[in-house]
């Protein structure tokens, strides 16, 4: 009982694990990718007595976040904080442009982590966008992979009050394995078949991805 009272504590107040589903982080995130959230410094659920000594960390530009999105509140989305409350966000042919609060001018935004996997399967309206100032309190945020992602340029800002941890670690990469053909008969194509669904987990399993931090 203390056990699964203290994993409980744990999943919702420190950390909590998410399977990335789609391929809208790639290269950052794959499909299969098991990922470590940190909630604990990013959601406000403690009272405001205890945040006075354990104070809220805001989203910075470039973290990669988990949020509940206003359009779909019961789902979590895993995306990069690109612009930051008071900013202004202009999109021309798919690179971003900063104004940051309080300054005068737009800078390009140096993006290592962004890929186009499909140039042209997104509306242009999602590559030419703004200038649109971010409220107080909201954010911008996009997928890595611009050409495959739904995000803020489609459906809006994230008010601060739904972002709900910071990704920090892959634990788990794992790439599913094609099974064997089910009609195959004879007593080797049996054996073939435990043995695939024995060793599955190993095959697949993308080492070289499990254990690195998120960036």
């Amino acid at each position: 009982m203390i056990a699964m009272i203290f994993a409980l504590f744990v999943r919702t107040f420190l950390f909590q694990v998410f399977q990335i589903p789609s391929p809208s982080m790639e290269d950052t995130l794959l499909v299969g990718d098991h990922i470590l959230v940190n909630k604990f410094a990013m959601t406000p659920l403690a009272p405001a007595a205890e945040r006075q000594l354990l104070p809220l960390s805001n989203p910075r530009r470039g973290d990669v976040v988990t949020f509940r999105p206003p359009h779909d509140p019961v789902q979590d989305y895993v995306k990069r904080v690109i612009g930051l409350p008071g900013d202004t966000v202009r999109i021309v042919n798919g690179s971003v442009y900063i104004q940051e609060a309080g300054r005068e001018g737009f800078i390009p935004l140096i993006e290592p982590y962004m890929s186009h996997r499909d140039p042209g399967s997104v509306p242009d309206s999602l590559n030419n966008l703004g200038p649109i100032e971010v409220p107080e309190e909201q954010y911008f945020v996009m997928g890595d992979n611009r050409d495959d992602s739904l995000d803020s340029r489609d459906w809006g800002f994230v008010p601060r009050a739904n972002i709900t941890g910071r990704a920090l670690l892959i634990y788990w990469s794992f790439e599913g394995i094609e099974p064997g053909d089910p009609g195959e008969a004879g007593a080797a194509s049996r054996l073939q078949r435990i043995y695939d669904g024995a060793t599955a987990v190993f095959r697949g399993t993308r080492w070289q991805r499990s254990g690195q931090v998120v960036r």
